[in-house]
């Protein structure tokens, strides 16, 4: 049997991980450099020019012309923590290095945090995904499927009549040897033409070719300028069959496998655009193991502040 190569990347073992943020004042000074890279720069008059203040454990830099105080996590997906930088660092390391999910109660028991601790952080660390996921556009070739995730509702409806289910989009583009490059996983409020529009504008490179079932919303598909290659599965066809759609019912299929062996309890309906994020991060990443967490750390320092209370939102409260 041949070797998947990029099944078999070693990544970034734990050893190694170890010794490059396993201390502080290692973890403090990554986020220095990822933060100023040309050097310390004032939020407030952009003087390079400070001193180093000690507040407890607290780094603070204090810009010598305007006296502003900049803290070393202020601004960033850290900011006003109480965990140390190495229990960030080590959360990061755990979901980056992750094949599928990795849950709050397994992250709690890996940190030795408490459960409200680790939501708060799992949820900054999937926001951040979620926000550089957004300008994720596919190109080329991309096969286009409607799909649902959530808890079940004994006696309701199943399929695209559930009450219980979040719609969403799932796309992945392929290159020409036929093999997986990107994927894109999007909550919708329904399967409406209109929906369907907005998402192809936002989703999707100019001059691309969808492969669909021939749903009718994806008739928007042509409207908004791109290829529409439509395969309807009627009566005698099923989709898992095609050719056609090969990549994205597996990878749909993975993706619904790893949310329900790794959640029992969550609020699919409020936050399913983070957890979608998270899976999507890694899938589109995964030609390079060991890059995604100095790429993820770099993207926490750059996303900004966001607090509890602005996590529990709704993603359409926004």
């Amino acid at each position: 049997m041949k070797m998947y190569r990029i099944q078999f990347q070693r990544g970034l073992s734990l050893d190694n991980f170890q010794s490059k943020y396993g201390t502080e004042s290692q973890c403090e000074a990554a986020i220095e450099k990822m933060r100023w890279p040309d050097g310390f720069q004032c939020q407030k008059c952009a003087s390079t020019n400070f001193y180093i203040v000690k507040h407890g454990r607290v780094k603070t830099f204090q810009c010598n012309s305007c006296r502003a105080h900049n803290t070393l996590t202020s601004g960033t997906i850290f900011h006003s923590t109480k965990l140390p930088l190495t229990k960030w660092f080590q959360a990061v390391y755990f979901v980056a290095q992750a094949k599928n999910y990795i849950s709050g109660m397994e992250l709690m028991r890996l940190l030795d945090v408490n459960y409200s601790t680790v939501w708060r952080l799992k949820q900054k660390l999937m926001q951040v995904m979620h926000e550089r996921e957004q300008c994720t556009k596919l190109s080329g070739r991309v096969e286009l499927d409607d799909a649902y995730l959530g808890g079940e509702n004994p006696g309701g409806k199943i399929g695209r009549g559930s009450e219980n289910k979040v719609p969403f989009v799932a796309a992945v583009q392929t290159n020409d040897q036929g093999h997986p490059i990107y994927a894109k996983f999007s909550p919708v409020k329904s399967f409406s033409h209109e929906e369907i529009e907005a998402w192809v504008n936002r989703s999707l490179q100019p001059g691309t070719t969808v492969v669909s079932d021939g749903l009718f919303c994806f008739q928007a598909v042509t409207k908004a300028g791109h290829v529409h290659q439509r395969e309807v599965v009627g009566k005698g066809r099923k989709s898992t069959d095609m050719d056609c759609f090969k990549w994205v019912n597996t990878i749909l299929g993975n993706l619904k496998n790893a949310i329900t062996g790794s959640y029992h309890a969550l609020d699919f309906r409020k936050y399913s655009h983070r957890y979608f994020s998270e899976y999507q991060y890694r899938f589109n990443r995964r030609f390079d193991l060991a890059s995604i967490l100095p790429r993820l750390l770099y993207a926490a320092v750059r996303t900004g502040s966001r607090p509890e209370s602005w996590l529990r939102l709704a993603a359409d409260e926004h």
